[in-house]
């Protein structure tokens, strides 16, 4: 089952996390576009202000997840350092319960917010609002999925190279 675990994990960190860096790029360009169509064109684009701040909702999602599997994001790095033995499996096991507790939240309050918003639509786009939040509860569930298995295979090199 670990096993298991890791090649998933290793296959969905990778994804999200090269979609979180096409997702920067293809903001990057958007808010480019943004600049050139109001200051060379004199016509301000109506979609691309919209679209950078959706994509960015999931740029940040799908990039957590990267940060979740490294163990770089809500530890508690100081108790990691000074713990040893099996206070610092305690510790572990703490930091990877209250994760996986907030991502349960994320992800539960995540699709209550789909259901909710999924008649409405962007303002500039004929898009459902559920594409934008959609990005709570797919980045929570592919958290989740990274808190367990950087609790089996634990990758935390920012405590060994830290200062």
């Amino acid at each position: 089952m670990r096993k298991l675990i890791l090649q998933i994990d290793r296959y969905t960190t990778g994804l999200s996390l090269h979609a979180a860096c096409a997702l920067l790029a293809i903001i990057s360009v958007l808010g480019m576009w943004q600049v050139v169509s109001r200051f060379v064109f004199e016509q301000p684009s109506t979609w691309t202000e919209e679209s950078m701040r959706r994509l960015l909702i999931w740029m940040v999602m799908l990039g957590t997840v990267a940060a979740l599997r490294q163990g770089a994001l809500v530890s508690v790095d100081l108790m990691l350092r000074l713990s040893r033995g099996r206070w610092r499996q305690t510790v572990r096991w703490v930091i990877t319960l209250f994760n996986l507790s907030f991502l349960s939240v994320v992800l539960y309050f995540g699709v209550q917010l789909i259901t909710r918003v999924r008649f409405q639509t962007f303002s500039s786009m004929d898009l459902s609002m559920s594409w934008a939040y959609g990005a709570l509860p797919a980045g929570a569930l592919l958290g989740l999925l990274a808190v367990v298995a950087n609790h089996l295979d634990p990758r935390a090199e920012e405590l060994e190279t830290a200062q």
